[in-house]
Protein backbone atom coordinates (compact mmCIF):
# COMPACT_ATOMS: atom_id res chain seq x y z
CA UNK A 1 0.00 0.00 0.00
CA UNK A 2 2.85 2.89 0.79
CA UNK A 3 5.01 1.64 -1.93
CA UNK A 4 1.90 2.21 -4.20
CA UNK A 5 0.90 5.69 -2.44
CA UNK A 6 4.90 6.36 -3.42
CA UNK A 7 4.25 5.05 -6.56
CA UNK A 8 1.53 8.04 -7.27
CA UNK A 9 3.21 10.93 -5.73
CA UNK A 10 6.06 10.48 -8.28
CA UNK A 11 3.84 10.27 -11.07
CA UNK A 12 2.73 13.62 -10.21
CA UNK A 13 5.55 15.05 -9.49
CA UNK A 14 6.76 13.62 -12.80
CA UNK A 15 4.11 15.37 -14.49
CA UNK A 16 3.98 18.78 -12.09
CA UNK A 17 7.73 19.01 -13.24
CA UNK A 18 6.95 18.16 -16.77
CA UNK A 19 4.17 20.87 -17.26
CA UNK A 20 6.79 23.36 -15.33
CA UNK A 21 9.53 22.98 -17.87
CA UNK A 22 7.04 22.97 -21.10
CA UNK A 23 5.49 26.43 -19.35
CA UNK A 24 9.25 28.13 -18.70
CA UNK A 25 10.26 26.88 -22.59
CA UNK A 26 6.90 28.74 -23.53
CA UNK A 27 7.54 31.48 -21.81
CA UNK A 28 11.34 31.65 -22.95
CA UNK A 29 10.22 31.57 -26.78
CA UNK A 30 7.85 34.75 -26.31
CA UNK A 31 10.58 36.26 -24.73
CA UNK A 32 13.07 36.03 -27.45
CA UNK A 33 10.13 36.69 -30.33
CA UNK A 34 10.00 39.74 -28.45
CA UNK A 35 13.55 40.42 -27.86
CA UNK A 36 13.30 39.87 -31.84
CA UNK A 37 10.21 42.14 -32.80
CA UNK A 38 12.08 45.16 -30.92
CA UNK A 39 15.04 45.26 -32.78
CA UNK A 40 13.39 48.46 -35.28
CA UNK A 41 14.38 48.86 -38.53
CA UNK A 42 16.71 51.89 -37.44
CA UNK A 43 18.32 49.56 -34.58
CA UNK A 44 19.22 47.52 -37.77
CA UNK A 45 20.45 50.36 -39.98
CA UNK A 46 22.72 51.70 -36.95
CA UNK A 47 23.77 48.47 -36.01
CA UNK A 48 24.55 47.94 -39.90
CA UNK A 49 26.76 51.09 -39.87
CA UNK A 50 28.20 49.92 -36.51
CA UNK A 51 29.64 46.54 -38.13
CA UNK A 52 30.79 48.29 -41.48
CA UNK A 53 33.61 49.96 -39.28
CA UNK A 54 34.94 46.91 -37.83
CA UNK A 55 37.31 44.67 -40.24
CA UNK A 56 35.41 41.16 -38.47
CA UNK A 57 32.20 42.36 -38.85
CA UNK A 58 31.58 44.28 -42.13
CA UNK A 59 29.19 42.12 -44.09
CA UNK A 60 30.36 43.96 -47.07
CA UNK A 61 33.97 43.01 -49.73
CA UNK A 62 34.32 40.06 -47.77
CA UNK A 63 33.51 35.92 -49.02
CA UNK A 64 34.87 35.05 -45.49
CA UNK A 65 30.87 34.91 -43.53
CA UNK A 66 27.60 34.53 -45.87
CA UNK A 67 26.14 35.16 -42.36
CA UNK A 68 27.54 38.36 -42.45
CA UNK A 69 25.17 39.53 -44.60
CA UNK A 70 22.32 37.36 -43.89
CA UNK A 71 22.42 39.17 -40.38
CA UNK A 72 21.29 42.36 -42.15
CA UNK A 73 19.87 42.09 -46.09
CA UNK A 74 16.90 40.05 -47.09
CA UNK A 75 18.21 36.49 -49.09
CA UNK A 76 17.73 37.91 -52.35
CA UNK A 77 19.36 41.66 -51.48
CA UNK A 78 22.26 39.27 -49.58
CA UNK A 79 22.61 37.29 -52.92
CA UNK A 80 23.11 40.18 -54.80
CA UNK A 81 26.31 41.58 -52.49
CA UNK A 82 27.63 38.05 -51.90
CA UNK A 83 27.65 37.03 -55.47
CA UNK A 84 29.20 40.38 -56.58
CA UNK A 85 31.98 40.03 -53.88
CA UNK A 86 32.43 36.48 -54.81
CA UNK A 87 33.46 37.41 -58.44
CA UNK A 88 35.31 40.41 -57.67
CA UNK A 89 38.02 38.28 -55.02
CA UNK A 90 37.98 35.31 -57.86
CA UNK A 91 38.88 38.42 -60.81
CA UNK A 92 40.72 40.64 -58.60
CA UNK A 93 38.57 43.30 -60.28
CA UNK A 94 36.16 46.33 -58.80
CA UNK A 95 32.79 44.28 -58.82
CA UNK A 96 29.90 46.47 -59.58
CA UNK A 97 30.42 48.10 -55.84
CA UNK A 98 33.19 50.66 -56.28
CA UNK A 99 32.57 52.80 -53.29
CA UNK A 100 30.91 52.45 -49.61
CA UNK A 101 27.45 51.50 -50.31
CA UNK A 102 26.38 53.26 -46.84
CA UNK A 103 28.20 56.39 -47.89
CA UNK A 104 27.56 56.20 -51.69
CA UNK A 105 30.92 57.35 -51.93
CA UNK A 106 34.60 56.21 -52.53
CA UNK A 107 36.41 59.16 -50.62
CA UNK A 108 34.61 60.24 -47.25
CA UNK A 109 34.80 62.59 -45.08
CA UNK A 110 31.49 62.30 -42.86
CA UNK A 111 29.84 65.04 -40.51
CA UNK A 112 26.66 65.50 -39.30
CA UNK A 113 25.62 62.08 -39.37
CA UNK A 114 21.92 60.91 -38.26
CA UNK A 115 19.74 58.12 -38.74
CA UNK A 116 16.63 59.20 -38.40
CA UNK A 117 13.21 57.65 -37.47
CA UNK A 118 11.64 54.88 -39.87
CA UNK A 119 8.76 55.98 -42.03
CA UNK A 120 6.30 52.89 -42.15
CA UNK A 121 4.84 51.89 -45.71
CA UNK A 122 1.05 53.47 -45.73
CA UNK A 123 -1.09 50.46 -44.35
CA UNK A 124 1.89 48.28 -44.10
CA UNK A 125 3.39 47.98 -41.16
CA UNK A 126 6.13 45.45 -42.12
CA UNK A 127 7.48 47.60 -44.56
CA UNK A 128 10.09 50.89 -43.54
CA UNK A 129 12.44 53.57 -44.88
CA UNK A 130 14.84 54.01 -42.82
CA UNK A 131 16.66 57.86 -43.97
CA UNK A 132 20.35 58.47 -42.68
CA UNK A 133 21.56 62.04 -43.56
CA UNK A 134 25.13 63.27 -43.02
CA UNK A 135 27.87 65.52 -45.47
CA UNK A 136 30.52 64.35 -46.87
CA UNK A 137 33.14 66.65 -47.54
CA UNK A 138 30.56 69.82 -46.64
CA UNK A 139 28.28 68.23 -49.23
CA UNK A 140 24.52 67.07 -47.65
CA UNK A 141 23.89 63.79 -48.29
CA UNK A 142 20.61 61.51 -48.03
CA UNK A 143 20.69 57.52 -48.33
CA UNK A 144 17.21 55.32 -47.41
CA UNK A 145 17.08 52.41 -46.16
CA UNK A 146 14.37 50.24 -47.23
CA UNK A 147 13.53 47.13 -45.04
CA UNK A 148 10.97 44.54 -44.92
CA UNK A 149 10.23 42.92 -41.87
CA UNK A 150 9.69 39.21 -42.57
CA UNK A 151 7.03 36.19 -41.16
CA UNK A 152 9.13 35.62 -37.66
CA UNK A 153 9.46 39.52 -37.07
CA UNK A 154 12.69 40.19 -38.04
CA UNK A 155 13.59 43.41 -39.75
CA UNK A 156 15.82 43.28 -43.02
CA UNK A 157 17.08 45.86 -45.93
CA UNK A 158 16.03 45.29 -49.18
CA UNK A 159 17.36 47.92 -50.81
CA UNK A 160 19.39 51.07 -50.13
CA UNK A 161 18.26 54.17 -52.32
CA UNK A 162 20.46 56.93 -53.52
CA UNK A 163 18.78 59.87 -54.32
CA UNK A 164 19.84 62.21 -56.66
CA UNK A 165 21.95 59.82 -58.35
CA UNK A 166 21.25 58.10 -62.34
CA UNK A 167 18.47 56.11 -62.87
CA UNK A 168 20.93 52.90 -63.43
CA UNK A 169 22.36 53.70 -60.04
CA UNK A 170 19.87 54.57 -58.22
CA UNK A 171 19.55 51.97 -55.56
CA UNK A 172 21.93 49.06 -54.56
CA UNK A 173 19.82 46.67 -55.94
CA UNK A 174 20.00 48.21 -59.90
CA UNK A 175 24.01 48.51 -59.19
CA UNK A 176 24.30 45.24 -58.58
CA UNK A 177 22.24 43.88 -61.23
CA UNK A 178 23.17 46.04 -63.64
CA UNK A 179 27.40 45.34 -62.65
Amino acid sequence: MIARRIQITTKKMKIKILLLTALLGSLASIGVAQTQTRITPDTVVRNLYAARKRPATDPFFQTKSRARLNKYFTKDLGDLIWKDAVASSKSKEVGALDGDPLYNAQDMKITVFRIKAPQFGEGNLNLADVPVTFKNFGKEQTILFRLERDNTGVWKISDIFYPGNPDDASSLRKMLKSG
